[in-house]
């Protein structure tokens, strides 16, 4: 690696940290001007971690179109267990509240609500990150402001929604499993997991396993249709999980559950 892809590598890493940082300080003021947990505190929570996540993940697509997958896969473990630690009740996935609703844990209007901060976030970040490249600091980032963007599914929609609904199922039971057994490095293990997901995933579906950080990266690019977006990585990944809840009820993982638990 040269000179120049070092320095590019350095503006990309500085680019997510300002993401994570702006995030970070807008969660502090929220917190400090709307104390407790009401429903507009949770929205604004689900919109910032969705923006930060989104922003961060534009930039990965520079890591790995330009450094490889190998160097994606550590910036997005890292991010992913920074993301755990620091954004509180939010998650920026609309699935997890459709869990929710499954489990009546959450009545359909508040999780609609969630659902439109997060895509409200993931929305409103693309014109922060095209101005960030368009200042093309580092060449790894010349032209891509401008440039028109193409889809990351390589097979066939309908395969390509069965890959995002089984990682997502996979990711979900593996979350819920390190949840009840609550290791000492859990976080790790579950972002190590995750991120192990979307490197498998990633040359045939891209491996997002998230609705919201699709739409916002990749909705409306050239290669698919934007039916066969909602199919992919609406339908795929929301019904994996909402999968996930109904077999982590089932006897061989309640008793898997209450095995690792007791370990």
């Amino acid at each position: 690696m040269g000179s120049a892809s070092v320095f590019g590598l350095f503006v990309c890493t500085s680019y997510i940290g300002l993401s994570c940082m702006l995030a970070f300080w807008l969660r502090k003021v929220l917190g400090r001007f709307l104390p407790g947990c009401s429903l507009p505190k949770l929205m604004l929570q689900e919109a910032i971690a969705a923006a930060e996540l989104c922003a961060c993940c534009f930039e990965l697509i520079i890591v790995a179109d330009n450094y490889g997958i190998w160097a994606y896969a550590v910036y997005l473990f890292a991010l992913t267990i920074w993301w755990s630690l620091s954004w509180e009740d939010a998650t920026a996935c609309p699935y997890t509240h459709l869990e929710e609703v499954v489990e009546g844990k959450l009545d359909v209007r508040h999780a609609a609500l969630k659902i439109w901060a997060e895509l409200s976030g993931g929305l409103v970040v693309y014109k922060y990150v095209m101005t960030l490249w368009s200042l093309e600091i580092a060449s790894v980032h010349r032209s891509r402001a401008y440039e028109e963007c193409t889809a990351d599914l390589q097979v066939n929609f309908m395969l390509g929604a069965l890959i995002e609904a089984a990682a997502t199922c996979l990711c979900r039971l593996f979350s819920r499993f390190i949840g009840e057994w609550n290791p000492r490095f859990g976080v790790a293990l579950d972002s190590f997991i995750g991120t192990s997901l979307v490197v498998a995933a990633f040359n045939y579906s891209g491996g997002y396993f998230n609705p919201v950080l699709a739409t916002a990266l990749k909705y409306g690019c050239q290669g698919n249709t934007n039916a066969e977006h909602i199919i992919v990585y609406w339908v795929g990944a929301c019904s994996g999980s909402i999968l996930s809840v109904f077999l982590y009820q089932q006897p061989f993982f309640q008793a898997l559950a209450t095995k690792v638990k007791s370990d």
